[in-house]
C-alpha cells in the first residue's frame, strides 16, 4: 500500500477553479461522514488523507490521521502496542475469479446466514495461517476473501461476504469473556473513528488456567499468524468484546462437549485445562500409560506430546500428521475408541529416566555466521518439539534464518513476547526446550 500523503489545505469559498471546487466536495463528504458538518467547512482548516485507494477505514493499531477536522483533532499513538496496524477495507462480496476481476454477487446477510461447526471455523483460520496470506487491505485471496482482518474473520466464519468491524457484530450473539471457545471472536469496533484502533481475532483456546492469556488466530502484518496473546488484546483491551457465530452448529451451550473437539488451541506448550486431561486419560486408555509417570494431568507436558505422537504414528499417519499435537482427526478417534491402540514398546520412557538436558552451551554459539554442534543440536530438538516448520532441509550446524525463526516461535508459545521472543535461545529457553 502507498504511503499516504497528508495534504493541509483551505479551499477559497469564492473560488470556482476546478481544484477548489473539488477540494471543497471532499471535504463536504469527509466532514459528513466522520460527524461534521458539511455546511462549516468554508472557513476552517481540515486534514486529508489522501490515498490510491481514497478514503481508508483503518484496523488494528492503526494510526490513521485521516479527516481530523475542526480543531485540528489528531490521532494519538497507543505506544503500549507492539503490534503492527492493520487497517481494513469496507463491507462488498467475495471477490471473483472470472478474467474481469469484477466482485461476485453474494447473497448472506445475518438474517440467512450459513451453518458451520468449530472445528470447521479453526480449519479455515488454520489454513490461512499455514498459508500465511501476506496482508492487505486491497488484494483478495484465492477463496475471494480479503486479505485483512475482518476479511480472515469473514472466511473463517464462512460469511459469503466480505465484512468489516463495524458489522462482524450482526453475525454474531455477544457472549462473556469466560464463555470463550475456539471459534468465538473477539472485536473491537470504534464507531466514533474506525481509525483509532479497531481489529478483530479468532479465539483459539485458553493457554493456561489462569485465563490471562489465549491463543489468537488474525490476520496483520506481515502475513497471518497464531500467538499466545494477552487477553483481550495488547492495546484497547478493554474494549474488546467477545461474540460467537449465530449459525454455530455441534455444540452445546457454553461449556462445550466432552466429545467435540475444542481446538488445538487447547493443547502444545503452556496449555492448562480440563482437556489436557481428558487427552491423557484417552491416551492413557489406548496404550499410553507407559509415558505417564503419575497418570494425566491439566497442564501440558512432553508426555502429553509423546503419548499422542504414538497413538498418530499407529495409525500410520506421518510428518505433520504425527507432531504429537492432537486435531480433530485425533480427538474423535480417541473419543469413539475407534483408533489403532498403541503398540507395546513404542517410544515412551520405557520405565527409564530421561537423560538430563545438556547444558547451555552460551548465546555466542548462536547468531549469524556461527556454525558449531550446538546449532544443530538445538534445530534436532525444535523439529522433535515440533518446531522445525521453518527448515526447508532439516537442521544443520550453521546458525540460519530458520533457526531463529523456529527459536521465536518455541518462545511465543511459552507465552513470551518482545525481547523475550527475540528466536535467539538463552538459558530458559534452552532449559525448556530440552525438558
Amino acid at each position: 500500500m502507498t504511503a499516504p500523503v497528508f495534504e493541509e489545505y483551505e479551499p477559497a469559498a469564492d473560488c470556482g477553479c476546478a481544484g477548489c471546487s473539488r477540494q471543497r466536495r471532499t471535504a463536504a463528504v469527509l466532514s459528513a461522514r466522520y460527524g461534521g458538518h458539511p455546511a462549516a467547512h468554508g472557513a476552517r482548516r481540515a486534514l486529508v488523507l489522501v490515498t490510491a485507494a481514497g478514503v481508508v477505514l483503518s484496523c488494528g493499531a492503526a494510526q490513521a490521521a485521516a479527516t481530523a477536522v475542526a480543531a485540528g483533532r489528531g490521532i494519538r499513538a497507543d505506544t503500549a502496542d507492539p503490534e503492527p496496524a492493520t487497517p481494513q477495507g469496507a463491507v462488498g462480496p467475495l471477490a471473483g475469479v472470472g478474467a474481469s476481476g469484477a466482485p461476485a454477487e453474494s447473497s448472506a446477510s445475518p438474517a440467512a446466514q450459513r451453518t458451520t461447526t468449530r472445528d470447521e471455523i479453526m480449519s479455515r483460520a488454520a489454513t490461512w495461517v499455514s498459508s500465511k496470506v501476506p496482508y492487505s487491505m486491497t488484494a483478495y485471496w484465492s477463496d475471494g476473501y480479503r486479505q485483512d482482518c475482518s476479511g480472515f474473520v469473514s472466511m473463517a466464519w464462512d460469511l459469503g461476504t466480505n465484512e468489516w468491524t463495524g458489522s462482524l457484530a450482526a453475525f454474531g450473539t455477544k457472549i462473556a469473556r469466560s464463555d470463550l471457545q475456539p471459534g468465538d471472536i473477539l472485536l473491537f469496533h470504534n464507531p466514533a473513528d474506525p481509525g483509532a484502533g479497531s481489529h478483530v481475532t479468532v479465539f483459539g483456546g485458553w493457554t493456561d488456567s489462569t485465563r490471562s492469556h489465549y491463543v489468537a488466530y488474525e490476520q496483520t502484518r506481515p502475513s497471518t499468524r497464531k500467538a499466545t496473546t494477552p487477553m483481550a488484546y495488547w492495546s484497547n483491551s478493554s474494549q474488546y468484546v467477545a461474540y460467537r457465530y449465530k449459525g454455530l452448529t455441534g455444540q452445546t451451550g457454553g461449556s462445550g462437549s466432552a466429545t467435540t473437539f475444542p481446538g488445538v488451541g487447547m493443547f502444545g506448550p503452556g496449555a492448562d485445562n480440563a482437556f489436557v486431561t481428558q487427552l491423557g486419560k484417552l491416551l492413557i486408555a489406548q496404550g499410553g500409560k507407559r509415558f505417564y509417570q503419575v497418570g494425566a494431568g491439566p497442564r501440558w507436558t512432553d508426555a502429553d506430546r509423546q503419548a499422542t505422537r504414538a497413538f498418530q504414528l499407529a495409525q500410520g499417519w506421518k510428518g505433520a500428521e504425527a507432531d504429537g499435537i492432537p486435531g480433530p482427526d485425533t480427538w474423535e478417534l480417541l473419543v469413539k475408541g475407534t483408533g489403532r491402540a498403541i503398540p507395546a514398546g513404542t517410544g515412551g520412557g520405557g520405565g527409564q529416566n530421561p537423560a538430563p538436558a545438556p547444558a547451555f552451551p552460551g548465546r555466542g554459539f548462536f547468531k549469524a555466521g556461527q556454525s558449531n554442534s550446538h546449532v544443530q543440536r538445538l534445530g534436532t530438538q525444535l523439529v522433535r518439539k515440533g518446531y522445525g516448520t521453518h527448515y526447508v532441509s532439516g537442521p544443520d550446524p550453521r546458525w540460519r534464518e530458520a533457526d531463529r525463526r523456529n527459536v521465536e516461535a518455541f518462545q511465543r508459545a511459552q507465552g513470551w513476547r518482545g525481547s523475550a521472543a527475540d528466536g535467539y535461545p538463552g538459558p530458559e529457553t534452552w532449559r525448556r526446550l530440552f525438558a
